[in-house]
């Protein structure tokens, strides 16, 4: 399904053209409000593109790639697609589909393909004509968690702050590098640290430091006021099997409950321990996900 192909010239981006009434064009700023509604009809599954316009805007130099709009003849919006770095497409439309991936195969510089199973697989259905070639294909189960919690024995977990910038950042490096087989810090390590420090000032990293040593943590990567979307969960090796894990994702989740209706987690496919992990704490699967790294094209 997922085979390798061509490349095709970089930009400027030609936006393509269907025997339909359908167009996709870029967005630009003060369009946001009709975007999130939008995105608003399916918010478990568009977490991730509605936090970063919440956050950043439809144009900024954060979203490392550019969000377009496709819409049929009358206006109606039918598509909302972010592509570069991360590319993915939130359309039930499989003409929306079409145009979006023609128009990927234009940024040779991506790195990830990311969405529900279905949808990736038709998207690449058409972007693997002339796209970058596939690296590693990664298949994820989406995991959901709503109220109750249990209760456990309370932990000293607290928001991160600038100084621990150094502890997080390699274990959130290493992280990245066991899912993607690419080392952020080795690659961009002045922009790594920035983006995980922008993510402590915004108060989504959580930790648990004793004497030094960190011994669990977890990422906020996207929010909005329905869904919150948890990465990077983390317990030091040695402190594993001791409970430490199930007691700060419990305080954790109570926590970030409290402003959201609900959680949720991608688990490595590959992974049973994690998912195991997430299942006794509640989480319940709501579908399959894929992931999948783009070849550089140099």
């Amino acid at each position: 399904m997922y085979a390798l192909a061509t490349t095709s010239p970089a930009m400027p981006p030609v936006y393509p053209v269907l025997p339909s009434p359908l167009t996709v064009q870029a967005l630009a700023l003060g369009q946001e409000a009709e975007v999130l509604a939008f995105l608003a009809a399916r918010p478990l599954h568009t977490v991730i593109i509605a936090s970063m316009i919440r956050d950043n805007g439809l144009v900024n130099p954060l979203n490392r790639g550019a969000f377009h709009a496709c819409r049929d003849a009358a206006g109606q919006l039918l598509g909302v697609a972010l592509i570069g770095h991360v590319t993915m497409v939130e359309t039930s439309s499989d003409e929306a589909v079409e145009l979006f991936a023609e128009l990927a195969q234009q940024y040779q510089t991506a790195h990830v393909i990311l969405g529900e199973q279905d949808k990736v697989s038709r998207f690449w259905d058409f972007y693997g004509r002339a796209g970058q070639s596939p690296r590693l294909l990664c298949r994820e189960l989406l995991l959901e968690q709503r109220w109750p919690i249990e209760v456990l024995e309370p932990v000293d977990l607290r928001q991160a702050t600038l100084d621990d910038l150094d502890l997080i950042a390699p274990v959130h490096a290493q992280l990245a590098f066991e899912e993607c087989g690419v080392n952020p810090m080795e690659k961009d390590p002045i922009g790594f640290r920035q983006r995980v420090a922008q993510r402590i000032k915004l108060g989504r990293i959580w930790v648990w430091i004793e004497q030094g040593k960190l011994i669990f943590k977890a990422d906020i990567q996207s929010e909005t006021p329905e869904q919150i979307y948890l990465e990077g969960v983390y317990t030091h090796p040695e402190e594993r099997g001791k409970g430490y894990g199930s007691r700060c994702l419990s305080q954790l989740s109570r926590t970030l409950l409290a402003s959201a209706s609900s959680l949720c987690v991608l688990v490595n496919e590959q992974n049973p321990k994690a998912q195991q992990f997430y299942r006794k704490a509640g989480y319940v699967m709501r579908g399959y996900y894929d992931t999948i790294y783009l070849q550089t094209v140099h």
